[in-house]
């Protein structure tokens, strides 16, 4: 086993590198010898793919007709540069057509052993279309195309054209072939381009389209190289798997399977209709005949380069116009308003027919890094919303409304607050002499805490008609746990007159006068937390309108619900 093995390496070797056994010398030069293999001739008129193998060269075999005075060459490289050299040799006597040759003899071959002169035309080297135009040599002549790639394995595309005529086989690029940015936004870019003549000159049957492509890392020189990218991208993992299964199978099969597919694979001839295919499932941003494309749902503050491509679908051909790159603008950034400690802010929206947002910054005081952060609506109908995020992390987000919101902030140095209003909301007409604001805020540093403060069980003020005289009534409501301050505020109201103060509104915008007292309270069962306070020096049978606030340390104040209570008439 271990000998067959060594004898099917050898034969490898020796394939690839030729045989170790001396051979007769020719009388022609090594590069006129032509290996025994399958000839491949380059049809006029066609499309020719060849796929071209890492640092070997690649010939093609061509006669031209009778009479032909001019022809053109056209090769086009796919994603790599190439070498391409195109020569002809004209033999004294042409090989007579009666004479057998035999099986092992190809016909290009048979032209080398003739007495004749051979002349280099045109070379050239690069990764660009190139295609050489000029006059025929005699009758007797054949000529050759040699392709080789260098770097890596690669493909290019070869057309003959017999005449002096255009070959319409490829699509013509006008004078000016750069692609222009029109307009560039945030997650959109506008393009546009010259039109091409060979859209003018519509045929029936022939087919033509623009393509646009985009990415992220750079330009394309033509279609075949943009397939070659997105192709790689999108089969590392099945060349992996290929490779997996190469390895089980036995070495004469691999060799065997290797020689046959080296001479197939030098010409591959493509029918436009294959091709058609290919460029039907090829993904392009626009697709059609118009010259303007706006390519959209793009990222912010991104760099993109864009290619557009003629695609002729009848020859299967295609030509690349000069692309080029755009830079999305990046989000427009709102301006962030840092909260000071303990102040009082009033947030307005200035839209109030359509969503809008506004930003804060808030940093808390002290090693603990902890603060509370209330919010009040104004308005009973707005839907607001808050958003409290630190270092691009959301940490609370909640609907604010008409009640109260505590929101503790603790664990980071600084916090990013997000004020969002939707839809649109009729604005609600506030009090004379009101602050207009949709929302009210306040962060204040809490030191020594553990978390937010308690609020009252109801916010309800009661009445003892018992205890309401013509000049004096008792109100109470309910406290904290917490020692807190309240005050009272009273308006007095006219006859028939209705009145109430908005819930938004703090002690901030009440006037000194209408202040009657201010107490501390404090009970440690919630139960039991109610606290009264008698209001004298009232006119009789006057309504009155009463306000308690809770001043707390933290946190913007609490009003409770305004009470009417009328003094009696009559005592």
């Amino acid at each position: 086993m271990m000998a067959a093995m060594a004898w099917y390496l050898w034969l490898a070797v020796a394939l690839l590198c030729g045989p170790p056994w001396p051979q007769g010398h020719s009388a022609l030069a090594p590069e006129n010898e032509v290996p025994l293999r399958p000839t491949a001739w380059l049809p006029d008129g066609k499309v020719t793919t060849i796929h071209l193998p890492k640092g070997r060269t690649r010939r093609l075999y061509f006669t031209l007709k009778k009479k032909v005075a001019m022809m053109s060459v056209t090769v086009s490289p796919c994603d790599l540069p190439i070498e391409w050299t195109l020569e002809a040799r004209t033999l004294k006597d042409k090989p007579p057509k009666s004479l057998h040759w035999s099986t092992k003899k190809s016909m290009p071959e048979v032209w080398w052993r003739g007495p004749g002169t051979e002349a280099k035309i045109h070379t050239y080297t690069g990764n660009a279309m190139d295609t050489y135009t000029g006059p025929s040599y005699a009758p007797a002549s054949i000529y050759i195309l040699r392709l080789r790639s260098k770097d890596q394995d690669t493909r290019a595309t070869v057309y003959l054209h017999e005449g002096s005529g255009p070959s319409w086989a490829f699509p013509q690029l006008p004078s000016d072939s750069r692609v222009h940015t029109l307009g560039v936004g945030m997650t959109s870019v506008t393009l546009s381009w010259a039109p091409s003549a060979s859209l003018k000159r519509l045929h029936p049957q022939r087919s033509y389209d623009y393509c646009v492509l985009v990415n992220r890392k750079h330009n394309y020189r033509n279609l075949c190289a943009a397939q070659e990218g997105i192709r790689k991208e999108r089969e590392k993992d099945k060349t992996r798997e290929k490779k997996n299964k190469q390895r089980k199978v036995t070495v004469w099969p691999i060799l065997k399977d290797w020689w046959w597919q080296q001479w197939d694979a030098d010409t591959e001839l493509r029918s436009p209709a294959a091709l058609r295919d290919e460029y039907d499932h090829f993904q392009c941003v626009c697709k059609g005949t118009e010259s303007v494309c706006t390519v959209s749902e793009l990222v912010p503050d991104t760099q993109y380069y864009f290619d557009v491509f003629l695609i002729d679908r009848l020859n299967g051909t295609s030509a690349a116009y000069t692309g080029t790159f755009a830079q999305t603008h990046e989000e427009a950034r709102q301006a962030i308003t840092p909260l000071r400690e303990g102040e009082l802010q009033w947030v307005t929206f200035r839209d109030g027919g359509s969503t809008s947002g506004e930003l804060f910054s808030f940093r808390p005081r002290g090693w603990q890094q902890s603060g509370l952060l209330t919010l009040q609506s104004c308005g009973s109908s707005e839907k607001i919303n808050i958003t409290v995020s630190s270092k691009g992390q959301e940490m609370s987000s909640q609907a604010v409304g008409e009640n109260l919101a505590q929101i503790w902030l603790q664990g980071s140095p600084s916090y990013l607050i997000h004020l969002e209003k939707e839809g649109k909301v009729a604005p609600r007409q506030a009090a004379p002499g009101a602050l207009k604001a949709s929302v009210k805020m306040q962060a204040s540093s809490t030191y020594h805490r553990q978390g937010v403060p308690s609020l009252p069980s109801t916010l309800q003020i009661k009445s003892f008609n018992r205890l309401r005289s013509c000049e004096s009534v008792t109100l109470a409501w309910m406290g904290t746990e917490e020692r807190s301050l309240y005050c009272v505020y009273r308006q007095r109201l006219g006859e028939g007159e209705k009145r109430g103060t908005a819930p938004c509104l703090g002690p901030e915008s009440r006037s000194d006068t209408e202040r009657v007292l201010c107490k501390y309270f404090q009970e440690l069962n919630p139960r039991r937390a109610v606290t009264t306070a008698v209001i004298g020096g009232l006119e009789p049978g006057v309504a009155y309108i009463f306000d308690v606030y809770l001043m707390r340390r933290w946190g913007i104040p609490i009003k409770y619900s305004s009470k009417t209570v009328r003094t009696r008439k009559e005592c």
